[in-house]
């Protein structure tokens, strides 16, 4: 039996989705679609936002941030999948592999503490309307944003080290579209259970710390909301949250699925499917979600819009 370790392993085969030739024509067309959907509706939400100064607030100067996460993460993984599914070389270097995990690990897990900040901030808001200026300072969104990386790059730290001593027996071939923590482990001839316990705990506490500050805000939010004795109010109050609370739930409900469970619950097609959801649909999602939902995006579009206009009606 061969046997390969992080010092000799010659790289990895990525299965993919399916062996199908007109499915893969089909999947490659269909993601190629959803991102180019992803990488306008992100990188549109990042420049209104910069272009408006109507809209240079801490709640959206951390969406500009969680657009560019989503941009980000999707992008380690979206190309090189368009790849495999529209070529024959599904190879991957030992290097790309854990380059690409750590990237996915790092962005991630940054985007799970700066929705945990984005929870905090509509917190202030509609808890202390008005103390919310002074609390949300500058200095304390950019400290917030500064603890998601750290965080993130922690995190990915841990998982590359835990995954790097484990040893390849047989077979190179990892029976997903990406390099991903739970087909390497399933991949592993080694005994993977201390490093199960270690990455679970740190892909639990990343979650649960994140979750806790989410669920503490909005219950304290909930509070506040029935106390509003105006139903206009309340349904104000309601639409400042909806957005970044289904963002939340689509999140964070595929990612659990994911990754708080044991190796030996792993399944090929139910965990392809969520991986599929949330490193390629997700990022196409949020910007969709915070601009159709908000009139304050849609509006700094239009005012966007009109000053290009008015710039090229001065210049022609």
């Amino acid at each position: 039996m061969s046997r390969w370790n992080s010092t000799n392993v010659p790289g990895f085969i990525l299965m993919g989705l399916t062996d199908s030739a007109e499915t893969q024509l089909v999947l490659s067309m269909l993601f190629l679609l959803i991102y180019l959907i992803m990488v306008v509706g992100n990188v549109g939400m990042i420049l209104i936002i910069r272009l408006d100064p109507q809209l240079h607030t801490p709640m959206y100067f951390f969406l500009t941030q969680l657009s560019f996460l989503d941009l980000s993460y999707s992008s380690v993984i979206t190309p090189k999948t368009l790849h495999n599914l529209l070529t024959s070389t599904k190879s991957i270097s030992f290097l790309g592999c854990f380059t690409q995990l750590y990237l996915f690990v790092f962005f991630a897990a940054a985007e799970c503490f700066l929705l945990s900040s984005m929870a905090y901030d509509r917190y202030v808001a509609i808890c202390s309307p008005l103390h919310y200026p002074v609390i949300m300072s500058t200095r304390l969104c950019h400290a917030l944003l500064s603890g998601s990386y750290v965080i993130g790059f922690m995190d990915s730290s841990i998982n590359v080290l835990c995954l790097r001593r484990l040893n390849f027996c047989n077979s190179i071939v990892i029976h997903h579209f990406y390099c991903d923590t739970p087909a390497l482990l399933a991949l592993s001839c080694s005994d993977t259970h201390d490093f199960e316990i270690m990455l679970f705990i740190v892909a639990g506490s990343t979650l649960v710390l994140s979750l806790s500050t989410i669920s503490g805000s909005y219950l304290s939010i909930l509070s506040t909301i029935l106390k509003i004795n105006s139903t206009a109010g309340k349904k104000k109050a309601f639409s400042t949250c909806a957005s970044h609370l289904l963002g939340v739930t689509i999140f964070y409900s595929t990612m659990i699925f994911t990754y708080l469970k044991p190796k030996r619950s792993y399944s090929l097609g139910r965990d392809q499917v969520a991986s599929v959801f949330y490193t390629i649909v997700i990022p196409m999602l949020n910007p969709l979600i915070y601009s159709l939902r908000n009139k304050e995006v849609k509006n700094a579009a239009l005012r966007v819009l009109q000053k290009r206009e008015g710039c090229r009606r001065l210049i022609s």
